[in-house]
């Protein structure tokens, strides 16, 4: 076995040398398809014939490789990039695992993705940035679910160029009718989802048949190896670049009073001192003052490339943002249709809000129901309420202001986007903008001259949402009651939305599903956000589980309008008094999602006022919440 030897240039003349491997092309690939079927092995394969591993790692391979390695005595590839525990421990991938090798001809950063379900996001992750993907079969098991999901979510992510590499052709005895099988079924696949071709390439990755060179094992194979394909392909470096100019800003480079410069990586297109741009979502145009990078002013600049521009003009501009060629922006939009990948292990709540990032914005999104999901076996469009893990589907994204974007077949950095859990800042989800819906475009604010300002005025008061929430038979309603019998009393205008009356009539469509009960807070908040436009003093009463729902209705209201109040009743207290008989309804099962038994209650971190329902009577809390309110209003004349 030979280790890595280091080029005889480096030694005579080190800029020869650095300067001849920034002249080649680098090529970013992944390797995914289901587990077990060689990925890991195939990588290690390719650093090992392209001498990539040093003599340390060599020793270190060796001796893990009879510890830890599932070839017997033979080296097990494998552990090249199988680096942690969990996985050496399994034989399997977890993470993404990159690694950089090169050849005469070009340079390569692959990336060895997981082949486990579990783990789809991750495949996910390390496709998004890769120009080729070699997908593995075991040709002893031929194409499998997962074979499919990945090659479709290449397809998605915009891989053009695909590895068809059957993998194992050792354990079939090279058997070329297997291998033809194999190519046909996957091909059939693959025009029903859309990709134009593959290389379909016979390897054995453990014993490196068809990797770097062709093999005498499969004579009947006469296209080239793996790694020639590998240096061969033609990618379109420069497509960015011809594009028109996207700069998404990063930063506000502020140093000092004279300079105010704005950072970011271009997107695409190229940019020149004196070029005319465009700050989106604003729509304020300028000109290109100057191209500041490091070592000095650039003439021009390109897509890829990390600068900071200044500006001729001082205008409106911030993270987020997006710098854009004034005569081609992007879109503004605050509604698209996409296509979701669901990451998590808990399904898609439709309705909820996520944090949707795009490229450098960050903004407020809920995601529909789903139209349809995709069976990535059958590519049938599938009718389904949400989306569960690995689901592929296609719903509605709404997000609280507009975003500029691009659709991901236009560009990915202000196409694609992923979703993030607001309660535990987990990536749930992966998306793909298709297009805006232009329906909206039509439907525009009536201005009325009776603003909320004026019914306020009428009445002689300033509108107020007072929101109750609690757990069932924690005595919202009783005391939301009491409130408002006493508001009455002192000639204030007021209305009282009861969670149970609701659902006899605006929301009788609803279950007790969690997206149900979020629909359900949604359509309270929008009706008592109307009502406070009416000058209106509103009460309301739901269990409201959801933090995130309950302040998306507060951010639905001007500051300072919204009021929680938190009837703090603990569980085993509320069961006991089950005015309803519901709680043992629930504990018999014969209540599904029930808050507090079979579905959670996320009690408020920190309301406005709260209530220990087994320290104080109705009728003090009622008083006490009519006194501090009322203390904290100032009539509008």
């Amino acid at each position: 076995m030979t280790s890595y030897r280091p080029d005889a240039l480096i030694a005579s003349d080190i800029s020869a040398y650095l300067q001849l491997h920034q002249n080649k092309s680098l090529l970013r690939f992944i390797t995914c398809g289901s587990v077990d079927d060689g990925k890991s092995t195939l990588i290690g394969r390719l650093l090992y014939d392209s001498k990539m591993i040093f003599e340390d790692q060599l020793a270190s391979l060796e001796s893990d490789s009879k510890r830890l390695g599932t070839q017997g005595q033979e080296i097990d590839f494998a552990l090249l990039v199988d680096g942690l525990a969990a996985e050496r421990e399994q034989g399997i991938t977890i993470d993404v695992a990159y690694r950089f090798f090169a050849t005469e001809k070009r340079k390569f950063i692959v990336a060895d993705t997981p082949g486990h379900e579990q783990y789809t996001r991750n495949m996910a992750t390390g496709a998004s940035t890769a120009d080729l993907a070699v997908i593995l079969i075991d040709a002893r098991k031929g194409v499998l679910t997962q074979t499919r999901r990945h090659s479709y979510l290449c397809h998605l992510l915009g891989i053009r160029h695909i590895v068809l590499a059957v993998n194992k052709m050792d354990l079939i005895g090279y058997d070329r009718a297997t291998y033809d099988a194999i190519v046909a079924d996957y091909r059939a696949f693959a025009e029903s989802i859309g990709i134009a071709g593959f290389a379909p390439i016979p390897i054995s990755g453990f014993r490196g048949d068809n990797i770097t060179g062709p093999s005498a094992n499969t004579p009947w194979y006469e296209g080239p190896a793996l790694l020639e394909h590998l240096e061969a392909v033609e990618i379109d470096a420069d497509a960015d670049a011809v594009r028109p100019f996207r700069l998404p800003v990063q930063w506000v480079n502020r140093p000092n009073l004279d300079f105010r410069g704005f950072a970011g990586m271009i997107a695409a297109g190229t940019i020149r001192p004196g070029d005319k741009v465009r700050i989106l979502p604003s729509g304020q145009t300028t000109e290109v003052a100057r191209i500041v990078a490091f070592g000095g002013d650039k003439a021009e600049a390109v897509a890829g490339e990390s600068v900071t521009i200044t500006l001729a003009d001082e205008v409106d501009c911030s993270r987020g943002d997006v710098i854009a060629a004034a005569d081609a922006p992007p879109q503004v939009a605050d509604q698209f249709q996409a296509t979701i990948v669901w990451m998590d292990q808990a399904e898609m709540l439709p309705g909820r809000a996520y944090w949707l990032k795009l490229g450098t914005q960050t903004v407020s999104a809920t995601v529909q129901p789903p139209r349809h999901a995709v069976c990535v076996n059958t590519m049938a469009e599938l009718s389904v309420k949400t989306l569960g893990l690995n689901d592929i589907g296609v719903a509605e994204v709404y997000t609280d202001r507009g975003v500029v974007f691009e659709p991901y077949a236009d560009g990915k950095d202000l196409g694609g986007f992923i979703l993030i859990d607001k309660a535990t800042n987990a990536t749930v989800a992966a998306g793909m903008l298709n297009f805006a819906l232009r329906r909206a475009q039509n439907v525009h604010w009536q201005a009325v001259e009776i603003n909320r300002e004026a019914h306020a005025r009428q009445k002689h008061q300033a509108p107020r949402l007072l929101w109750f929430t609690g757990l069932s038979g924690s005595g919202k309603s009783t005391i939301a009651n009491l409130v408002e019998k006493r508001l009455h009393a002192l000639g204030k205008h007021s209305f009282l939305l009861d969670g149970d009356n609701i659902r006899h009539g605006l929301n009788r469509d609803l279950g007790f599903t969690d997206a149900d009960r979020i629909e359900n807070i949604r359509r309270v908040g929008e009706v008592a956000r109307l009502m406070t436009d009416a000058g209106l003093i509103v009460l309301t009463a739901f269990i409201s589980p959801f933090r995130a729902e309950r302040e998306l209705v507060r951010k639905l209201l001007p500051e300072g309008e919204f009021f929680e109040i938190f009837v703090d009743t603990p569980l085993e207290v509320a069961e006991a008094r089950d005015v309803k008989g519901l709680y043992k309804k629930a504990r018999a099962g014969q209540i599904a999602n029930f808050t507090g038994i079979s579905s959670p209650y996320e009690a408020p971190q920190d309301p406005e006022i709260r209530v220990d329902t087994t320290r104080e009577t109705p009728e003090a809390a009622a008083e006490r919440i009519v006194e501090a309110i009322m203390g904290t209003w100032s009539p509008v004349i």
